[in-house]
């Protein structure tokens, strides 16, 4: 994390008395304001600038100079005399948040796929694209390789198919708009109404199957996920070979996902 000064150059966040960038109390600088931010965020309702001396043990008129830098830099903000957590600081704790709970998302998915002998994957529909959030990396079952971008292939394979298939009228039209449907292998969905009379087929059956259409030598399988109102999706994918397995493998998924993989979903900020 780098401090600014904003009422200097020089790039570093200085405290007064003469401290400069080169100076060698600058690493203290940086750990009282860390220190500040740590005390402000045990306060959910913000703390005045003296209690907040008191709890860190800095000299008041330190406090008022580290608290006036860190609100012009957009790591806290005052209201009514209180300080509180700013937009910057909340976006640091958003993304560690986020990056443990991918982690959890990923544990979960090497779990499942070591018992499924599969690769596993978790996508979320985000902002109108399709989003791979998590998957497995065994070297003994690895996933599809990424030819061409998921994002731009949805009708293509599975996971994008169950996704599309949860969307209204409306945000699949959009969706194809930008992504048009286009021929992979000798096995992709040839126009749009084929991709619409698929969609219709996963709706009913709360499954997408994928026989070599994105990626030849590989076949894959998607269900749905419940994650709040978003479009969600655990597919699995196997060697064309294995064929014979996949819907075996695809009905213990989702009792798999009724027992634990929804609820790490759940944990997910979509």
């Amino acid at each position: 994390m780098v401090f600014r000064n904003a009422a200097g150059p020089g790039g570093a966040l200085a405290i007064g008395n003469g401290e400069s960038a080169s100076s060698p109390t600058l690493i203290g600088s940086v750990q009282r304001a860390l220190r500040l931010l740590e005390a402000v965020g045990a306060h959910p309702d913000g703390a005045p600038a003296k209690q907040l001396a008191r709890e860190t043990g800095l000299p008041l008129p330190t406090t008022y100079h580290l608290l006036r830098t860190l609100t012009h830099e957009g790591y806290l903000r005052r209201e009514n005399g209180l300080f509180v957590l700013g937009e910057v600081a909340e976006a640091i704790g958003r993304g560690g948040a986020r990056r443990r709970q991918r982690t959890h998302i990923s544990e979960a998915l090497a779990m499942a796929g070591r018992e499924l002998r599969a690769a596993v994957y978790f996508g979320v529909y985000r902002e109108g694209e399709v989003e791979l959030v998590a998957v497995t990396d065994d070297p003994e079952r690895p996933p599809v390789e990424e030819w061409v971008d998921f994002r731009s292939t949805a009708h293509a394979h599975a996971i994008g198919q169950c996704l599309l298939a949860q969307l209204d009228d409306a945000a699949r039209k959009d969706h194809l708009a930008r992504h048009p449907v286009q021929s992979m292998t000798p096995f992709s969905v040839r126009t749009e109404d084929d991709l619409l009379h698929r969609l219709d087929t996963v709706r009913r059956g709360h499954v997408a199957y994928d026989q070599q259409e994105y990626a030849l030598g590989t076949v894959c399988s998607a269900i749905p996920v419940q994650v709040g109102s978003a479009a969600a999706a655990l597919a699995v994918s196997l060697p064309a070979d294995e064929l014979h397995r996949l819907r075996n493998v695809t009905d213990q998924l989702r009792r798999m996902a009724e027992m634990t993989l929804t609820t790490l979903a759940f944990s997910i900020s979509i």
